[in-house]
């Protein structure tokens, strides 16, 4: 797994690279925990554009961030931007909890990789 979160602005990202499997999802799942820090609202972006490979394993963290920051009035954005990590949320039926964003600055605009992309000049 990669270093701890960054802060960015007042927000925490957790960076991952490589593969996320069985093997690697407990630590993934740590970093998720120990992501957020004091109380009140929480905005945690995940950046999985280095990620190579991830299966299904995966979810069940990522689901565990956005409930425990929804609970807090926060979100959780993740930038994902390979074809089969978006296979992974589109089985599951996950794409609207967690669109695509195609970088972390556009995570923490809000700004969708699809409606990006719409919005570039011809």
């Amino acid at each position: 797994m990669g270093p701890y979160p960054d802060l960015f602005d007042q927000c925490r990202v957790v960076r991952v690279g490589g593969e996320l499997d069985l093997t690697t999802t407990r630590a993934f799942a740590r970093d998720l925990e120990d992501a957020p820090h004091g109380i009140g609202r929480l905005f945690l972006i995940v950046d999985l554009s280095e990620v190579t490979f991830m299966d299904g394993s995966v979810l069940d963290p990522l689901c565990a961030a956005w409930r425990d920051c929804r609970r807090r009035s926060g979100w959780v954005r993740v930038v994902h931007t390979r074809r089969a990590s978006n296979l992974v949320f589109r089985a599951a039926d996950l794409l609207k909890r967690f669109p695509r964003y195609a970088s972390v600055q556009d995570a923490w605009q809000g700004v969708p990789a699809d409606r990006a992309a719409a919005d570039r000049p011809a």
